[in-house]
């Protein structure tokens, strides 16, 4: 709340990069905290109690705040950073990526298969489509991105997408237009990033 009783709005907060020094939207940032024995978390979903340490999603700035240390600076005290912290963070951005798409699938808006899927993208109901990473290109490329190439989600192998599925393997599937769209492709923009380097 402000001094006059009014919300505060969170929807334009932006929050300084440790490794970059750069302002940037709490959308384009991870945020760590101090857990137990000073030991650095991350929190991906940004809700845990503490201190908030913000650094911009990319694997290179995370590399960055651990070598230099800086997660100690913007903490204020001494914590420790594992070495692959950034491995973590991707692990944990590909089972919320997962969730996501095991939600929308659970909700009806989600369909697998490739004849479903050209269904969904003739009639205009698809908004994504999600191609496992082990698949071949050739099959791949017989399908076209709904909404651009930004719609296009590649992240997941086909055992992984079939986990969303409840099936052994998925090479095509499809997010349906509705609630779950801007959540999946937010986790699969978070994925992107972290193969981005810091300049």
């Amino acid at each position: 709340m402000t001094r006059g009783g009014q919300q505060k709005d969170r929807s334009n907060a932006t929050r300084k990069c440790i490794a970059t020094g750069e302002l940037l939207p709490r959308e384009a940032l991870f945020r760590f905290v101090v857990g137990p024995e000073a030991r650095i978390f991350p929190d991906l979903g940004q809700k845990l109690p503490g201190r908030g340490i913000w650094v911009k999603a990319e694997r290179a700035a995370i590399e960055k705040a651990v070598q230099k240390g800086l997660f100690s600076r913007g903490a204020k005290m001494k914590v420790f950073a594992d070495a692959d912290l950034a491995d973590q963070v991707e692990s944990l951005l590909h089972q919320r990526l997962l969730q996501a798409v095991s939600m929308a699938r659970k909700a009806g808006r989600a369909v697998c298969g490739l004849e479903k899927v050209k269904a969904a993208l003739v009639s205009g109901e698809a908004d994504v489509l999600l191609q496992a990473s082990d698949g071949s290109a050739r099959g791949k490329s017989a399908l076209r991105a709904p909404n651009g190439e930004e719609s296009r989600i590649e992240a997941l192998s086909g055992s992984e997408l079939g986990l969303a599925f409840g099936r052994d393997n998925v090479i095509h599937a499809a997010i349906l237009s509705g609630g779950f769209t801007d959540r999946v492709l937010f986790e699969a923009s978070r994925l992107r990033a972290m193969h981005k380097t810091v300049d």
